[in-house]
């Protein structure tokens, strides 16, 4: 039985893999594990049947044979990870600074990140926006400083591409056309990389479809 996942059935993302179903999409993809996926809509999350699999009322969730029901794409992405070959080193040192890498992406470099972001959307008509922007940049800034010192001119972060580059790029993707990310020419070459996985390449267009699809493009 194929692992189900579900996704926006419109994503506010518009189309660019920002969604948080795309990492999941993607690692599925890197390891040649087949999947459905269920659309929903922002309704239907907020709903009791999808509220039995996310608590949260969000995308994405995973359901495979035999009952499991997981959230959170971090969660995920690990559970994926660690049941198929192409994600996690087999060394067990390597394999657990792959897992810290993903915890990493997650635990501190997104927060400052997600932050931007929103603020740039849902703050900008706000009296104290053009005071506090320069604040949360440079929390990012700071943050990406530290990753593109770690990183150096590595191609990934420790050894051969793994789950912690994939979490790792999901997250400095969501800078997008901010330009910040283009300032550490390593990390802008590393996202890049990534991004010309086929893997990646799969996944991102299955994504697109669905947004193209709900617009009529």
């Amino acid at each position: 039985m194929r692992p189900t996942i579900t996704a926006f059935k419109a994503s506010p993302d518009r189309g660019r893999g920002l969604a948080r179903d795309m990492q999941v999409r993607w690692a599925l993809e890197e390891v040649g594990q087949p999947y459905d996926v269920r659309l929903v809509t922002f309704a239907e999350m907020k709903a009791p049947p999808h509220l039995a699999l996310q608590p949260f009322g969000q995308i994405p969730t995973y359901e495979e044979e035999g009952g499991l029901v997981l959230f959170e794409s971090g969660a995920i992405v690990l559970h994926i990870a660690e049941r198929h070959a192409g994600l996690l080193p087999d060394e067990p040192n390597a394999r657990s600074r792959a897992i810290a890498w993903m915890f990493a992406a997650q635990a501190t470099v997104q927060p400052p990140v997600v932050e931007f972001g929103m603020a740039m959307i849902v703050e900008r008509d706000q009296p104290w926006f053009e005071a506090r922007q320069p604040m949360l940049e440079q929390r990012v800034r700071d943050r990406l400083d530290q990753l593109s010192a770690r990183l150096g001119q590595a191609e990934w972060l420790d050894g051969a591409f793994s789950a912690g580059d994939l979490m790792m790029v999901t997250v400095l993707r969501r800078l997008g056309s901010s330009g910040i990310v283009a300032a550490y020419p390593n990390l802008a070459a590393y996202v890049a990389r990534a991004e010309a996985r086929l893997a990646f390449q799969r996944a991102f267009a299955d994504q697109l479809a669905v947004f193209e699809a709900a617009s009529g493009g």
